[in-house]
């Protein structure tokens, strides 16, 4: 299945001069949904994955069914203030100012390995620091997955120590 024909490109969203692209179409369609979610799985079969851990939000959408597929736990990666238990976070810039997210401390274990997944790799700023927070935790990560990856924003520059897939390009 050409997965990139399913994705509904929007010009001019949410300002103009980007070419958002919007994948609320891919997961309305079930079988572009299960493929998305195949082919991501398939990616990773060979890595031995203990948790698959994903950012908030449209991360939560990819990587919960992915840890459903291969068989283990999920971790959200949420904005500060949204976990009811103890946390860790991190602070990453953005082009125009900072960010921040949180893990739960006890989310992932010493040695654990973790595959890290999200909808869309842009700049890296937001897997980047999933990625140092799990690493903080003692885990380590074995891959990360984006469905939709932008190329000409090189964030895999970022991620370029990490075994980093994408499903679709542009």
């Amino acid at each position: 299945m050409d997965l990139k024909s399913k994705i509904r490109v929007i010009e001019g969203f949410p300002k103009e001069g980007i070419s958002f692209k919007d994948i609320t179409t891919v997961l309305q369609d079930k079988d572009a949904f299960r493929e998305c979610i195949y082919q991501l799985a398939e990616a990773f079969r060979n890595e031995e994955v203990d948790m698959v851990v994903g950012p908030e939000a449209r991360g939560f959408l990819i990587g919960a069914p992915l840890a459903y597929e291969l068989g283990v736990g999920f971790v959200p990666v949420r904005k500060p203030g949204k976990l009811p238990a103890e946390t860790i976070s991190f602070e990453y810039e953005l082009e125009y100012g900072t960010d921040t997210l949180e893990i739960h401390k006890d989310a992932i274990k010493p040695g654990q390995k973790v595959l890290v997944i999200d909808d869309l790799l842009a700049t890296g700023g937001t897997v980047h620091s999933t990625v140092k927070m799990i690493e903080e935790l003692g885990g380590e990560v074995v891959g990360i997955g984006f469905f939709i990856e932008l190329e000409f924003l090189n964030g895999r520059k970022l991620l370029e120590d990490y075994n980093v897939k994408s499903l679709v390009k542009y």
